[in-house]
This record gives C-alpha cells, structure tokens and sequence, in this order.
C-alpha cells in the first residue's frame, strides 16, 4: 500500500511537520508499506485555477506531485489549527487533486495549545467526505505538539506514544480494509 503523509504547514518551523515526520517513521518501522510526506513547503501552489486529472494532464512543474497524488492508496492529513480551522495550504492542495474516491485518511492535528487542534480534527472529518474520502474515526489530536516532537520528528513525551500507536493501528485497519476491498470489487 501506499501511503502519502500530507505534512499541511507552509510554516518555515513548522511544528506539525515534526508530528508527520514522526508518523513516517513509525509506519516504516511497523510495515512494509511505501510511506512518503509530501510537505505543502516543498510545492508552493498557486491558488486553484485548474483541477488536475491526471499526471500526464499535469503541468510540466507538478508531475511528479501529481503522480504521487494518484497512486497513494491512502493520506494522513497532519494539519495545525489556523484560527479555528485547517491549514488553507493543505486544502489548496487538494483542491488541485479534488476527488479521493473510496480512499481512507486519517486525520491528524496540532497545537502548542490545550486543545490540540480539535476544531480543525472536526472539520477534516466534513472536507474529506467532500473529496469523497473516507475519514478514520479515530483521529489524533495532539496538544502541546512543541513539546512532544523534536525538529527531526523523534517524540519527546513518552505517555503520548499509546495515542500515536492507537491512532496508526486503527488507521492501517480501516485503509487495509478499504484498500483490499478496490483490489478484489
């Protein structure tokens, strides 16, 4: 399976990225499935003026995004809360890539603050139905996210490791039934 980590911060310091960079690494610790972060940083996307279909309907500067957009089986969506809701730069990126039909994603916020993000978890769940994914429901809100990941994504607070496995177990459960089900339909 493929899986794209969409790290959602267009922040230099991005303190979600940590976050996804940590989720990286416990997926290819854990699995043998291809896991990669597209980081929204690294592919600066002009506001949406055209829906991209496929790779080869690409612009020559967006191919390989756009590859990686279409094969991914599933998407982790790390986002931080931007007042009161998701990242503008994750959502424009999707707005490029609109339709994820049948795919699953888990859903992945943080915020130095007490609520970890829980506006913007809720919201993912309404603007993945929209791209007609499938959103898991066992998201992972992480407070405090400065203080949990180092810059290199390692995690610092070891009584937030269980979140993370529970969160991992139960995303792998829900795109490997999903993805498995595409295979045999």
């Amino acid at each position: 399976m493929k899986i794209e980590i969409i790290s959602g911060s267009p922040r230099e310091n991005s303190l979600t990225n940590r976050l996804a960079l940590h989720l990286q690494s416990v997926l290819r610790a854990s699995t043998d499935h291809e896991v990669g972060v597209l980081d929204v940083r690294e592919h600066s996307l002009p506001p949406i003026n055209a829906v991209i279909t496929s790779p080869e309907h690409a612009p020559e500067g967006r191919r390989e995004l756009a590859e990686r957009m279409f094969a991914a089986d599933a998407f982790i969506i790390v986002t931080p809360e931007y007042n009161g809701s998701y990242s503008p730069a994750m959502q424009n990126l999707f707005d490029h890539f609109p339709k994820q039909h049948r795919k699953p994603f888990g859903l992945v916020t943080g915020s130095p603050g007490a609520l970890g993000g829980i506006r913007a978890a809720m919201q993912l769940q309404q603007f993945v139905m929209a791209l007609f994914g499938i959103p898991s429901p066992y998201m992972l809100v992480t407070p405090g996210v400065d203080k949990k990941f180092d810059e290199a994504g390692a995690l610092l607070d070891p009584l937030f490791e269980k979140s993370v496995n529970t969160f991992v177990a139960e995303f792998l459960w829900l795109a490997g039934q999903l993805v498995d089900e595409k295979i045999t339909a």
